[in-house]
């Protein structure tokens, strides 16, 4: 991709460890017991800024603010005024999309090519909630009761949204869980991830250019053992959404149980990938490689199981261990960076774990296994992209998500014994199947226990298409006409008119 800008001339201007408020009721404010953290740059492990440690205090006072805007001003605004707001947020966010991207990629370390490349996708989604916004109906419905009694149903916003999301897309998620929101009328508290918080806190400040009424929309930072473990507890929200680990998922869960308040998750995924024998692995080696690397492996759909038909296994794996090799590793604001940090040194050190542990099973390192200190690199946390051959199903890194840049390629003999070990994981968030078989196509993605299954292809993702996960990846949708439901709901209405 072409940059026509200089993403570090920009990021140099950009926080220089200034303090950054949240979003309370309209105001920016810090935490109500004067607590910060620090927002690290995981390339080079210095001070970005400083974010509020939000706690309990200050997400009650986030609620609070989001059910005085729900049922104030804002339960009057008509479909048309919703849309409206939705489609300034967007022309605003396509206008700052180079401020937005720079911030993601010294906050989170994802390299600028990368999210500058995401602009179709996350306007696209503000401009497509925009046209959902006039499009939320009721049905009228023919009922057996005796005499002349109309029946209908109403769709009416949910409430007050809390929203939890990870810190490896802050700008694509923090839209999809705030476009919705105001498509359908609701309000929300979102809570960013406190690796990256920034860019989420700057979306902000571009919904109130665009004239988002006060307590539409709250952002309160902090970690999740305080804000998040509030948020997902807290009596006066009426739904959860998240993104993050399956286990702190299952803590959500548990902690919505209070009220009974509606949650969708959208947790972990151990995904495979199928190479079929007929595959075109010029398309393959690139797209199965990138379907890992492309966040460093920092991503819940990553396909991290690689099962290659016996026949071309070992030139498939030559090949993906040359691509691996040949790709840029370094600070995500150069634009020649293909696969930028880990997200810090905890995360770094797990993934170091994950690779010691295939070596003791007995997986045979193909590429990569290595942190990268030279060249600059010391001060960041990265690691090489990795390929490991000689995986069993029951090794450590063939059960669990890594959440870094390390695949695990195994050899399999006919189809059925593809489907049987693909499937064989509590997860069931996304799947790749290569083949230039149409007939083979659809049979396997008929019987992969997966959310989404590409062919041919990896990542794709697109406002109109519903997104998640089946098994142990969560539940409930996020894309599509789908979406719009998880914050509405149905209430039947009976008139009798004789």
């Amino acid at each position: 991709m072409t940059i026509s800008f200089d993403p570090r001339a920009k990021a140099d201007a950009m926080y220089k460890g200034a303090f950054q408020p949240m979003l309370i009721g309209g105001n920016w404010v810090p935490a109500s017991s004067g607590q910060v953290m620090d927002a690290i740059n995981p390339a080079n492990g210095k001070l970005l800024a400083q974010l509020p440690r939000g706690q309990a205090k200050d997400v009650d006072a986030a609620v609070g603010a989001a059910r005085k805007a729900l049922e104030g001003p804002w339960s009057g605004f008509k479909p048309y005024e919703r849309q409206a707001l939705l489609l300034r947020i967007a022309d605003l966010v396509e206008q700052n999309w180079e401020t937005l991207c720079v911030s993601d990629t010294l906050d989170m370390g994802l390299p600028i090519s990368r999210t500058l490349a995401n602009k179709r996708r996350v306007v696209g989604m503000l401009r497509f909630y925009a046209g959902m916004a006039t499009a939320l109906h009721g049905e009228m419905i023919e009922n057996s009761i005796p005499g002349e009694v109309v029946s209908f149903t109403r769709k009416e916003p949910i409430g007050v949204v809390g929203a939890i999301i990870p810190w490896n897309a802050p700008t694509a998620s923090s839209i999809w869980k705030i476009a919705p929101a105001i498509a359908t009328g609701c309000t929300i508290v979102l809570k960013p991830s406190e690796e990256a918080s920034l860019t989420p806190l700057m979306i902000g400040k571009l919904m109130q250019e665009a004239g988002l009424p006060d307590g539409v929309v709250n952002i309160v930072t902090g970690t999740g053992a305080e804000a998040g473990a509030r948020l997902s507890e807290h009596p006066g929200v009426d739904k959860i959404v998240f993104t993050g680990s399956t286990a702190t998922g299952q803590a959500i869960a548990r902690a919505s149980v209070g009220n009974l308040k509606r949650v969708s998750l959208e947790l972990g995924g151990k995904s495979p990938v199928i190479i079929c024998a007929d595959a075109d692995l010029d398309r393959a080696v690139p797209v199965a490689a990138m379907a890992v690397y492309a966040h460093s492996g920092q991503i819940c759909i990553a396909g991290s199981r690689l099962f290659v038909a016996r026949g071309i296994h070992e030139e498939f794996v030559e090949r993906l261990a040359e691509y691996a090799k040949n790709l840029r590793i370094g600070d995500g604001i150069d634009p020649e960076t293909a696969l930028g940090p880990l997200i810090n040194a905890r995360q770094a050190g797990k993934v170091e774990k994950f690779i010691a542990s295939a070596h003791d099973e007995g997986a045979t390192l193909i590429t990569g296994g290595t942190r990268l200190t030279d060249n600059g690199l010391d001060s960041g946390n990265f690691i090489a992209p990795t390929v490991f051959g000689g995986v069993r199903d029951d090794m450590t890194i063939a059960r669990e998500e890594i959440f870094g840049p390390v695949i695990s390629a195994m050899p399999f003999d006919t189809i059925e014994e593809a489907v049987q070990r693909a499937n064989n994981t509590p997860y069931g968030l996304a799947a790749g199947v290569f083949t230039l078989d149409l007939g083979m196509a659809h049979k396997l993605t008929s019987r992969l226990k997966a959310g989404s299954v590409w062919v041919n292809m990896y990542h794709a993702i697109d406002p109109a298409v519903p997104f998640g996960g089946m098994k142990m990846s969560g539940y409930g949708r996020e894309g599509g006409r789908e979406h719009l439901d998880e914050y509405l709901e149905t209430k039947a209405i009976w008139i009798q008119t004789d």
